[in-house]
C-alpha cells in the first residue's frame, strides 16, 4: 500500500506539538503528520510501474495553496476507533489533484476517496467526547502554505520512496 502526501510545514507541526497537552485523554496521539492526497493499492514489485503512472498523471500539477483552517473531527470514521480529531484543510488545488487521481487510479475505499474526501492532518484518535467538544471549540491561528512537493509513502517501508517537486506557476 501506497499514499502520495503532501507534507506539512514546520508551522503545521509546531501547532500540532501545541495542541498535545488537549490530546492527553485520547488513546492513540499521532507523532507524524502528513496530509493524505491519494492511497494506492499496490505492491513493492508494482513500485516501478506506479511511479511511472504517478509521472504521467501528475506532469500538468503545479505548486498549489494548503490552509489549516481549524480543528474538526470524524465522529465515526470510515475505519478504526473514533472520533478522529483532526485540523480541517481548505485547499481547492489539493482537492482537484485528487479527483483528478481518483479519476485515473480509480478509488481505494470510496468512503475515504470518494465525494466525502476531507483532506485534513491527523491529531489523534479514540478520546472522550468532552475532549472532543474543547478541541473544536479552540481558536487557532490558520497556517497557509504553499504545496510545493509530494511524498509517496511506502506503508511496508515505512519511508518516502519518491518525492515529486510540483513547479510554480
Amino acid at each position: 500500500m501506497y499514499s502520495l502526501n503532501v507534507p506539512v510545514p514546520g508551522a503545521v507541526e509546531r501547532l500540532a506539538a501545541d495542541l498535545h497537552p488537549n490530546l492527553s485523554g485520547f488513546d492513540r496521539i499521532r507523532d507524524r503528520h502528513s496530509l493524505v492526497c491519494k492511497r494506492f493499492e499496490a505492491d513493492e514489485a508494482d513500485l516501478h510501474r506506479l511511479r511511472e503512472r504517478l509521472r504521467t498523471a501528475l506532469s500538468p500539477t503545479p505548486a498549489f495553496e494548503a490552509r489549516i483552517t481549524g480543528i474538526d473531527a470524524f465522529e465515526t470514521p470510515t475505519h478504526g476507533p473514533g472520533p478522529v480529531v483532526y485540523l480541517a484543510v481548505e485547499s481547492p488545488g489539493l482537492r482537484d489533484l485528487h479527483s483528478r487521481l481518483v479519476e485515473a487510479f480509480g478509488a481505494v475505499d470510496d468512503d475515504l476517496e470518494g465525494p466525502a474526501y476531507v483532506p485534513h492532518v491527523t491529531l489523534a484518535r479514540d478520546g472522550p467526547a468532552d475532549a472532543v467538544a474543547r478541541l473544536r471549540e479552540t481558536d487557532i491561528d490558520p497556517v497557509t502554505w504553499t504545496v510545493s512537493e509530494l511524498h509517496l509513502w511506502s506503508r511496508a517501508r515505512r519511508e518516502t520512496v519518491r518525492s515529486v517537486p510540483l513547479p510554480r506557476s
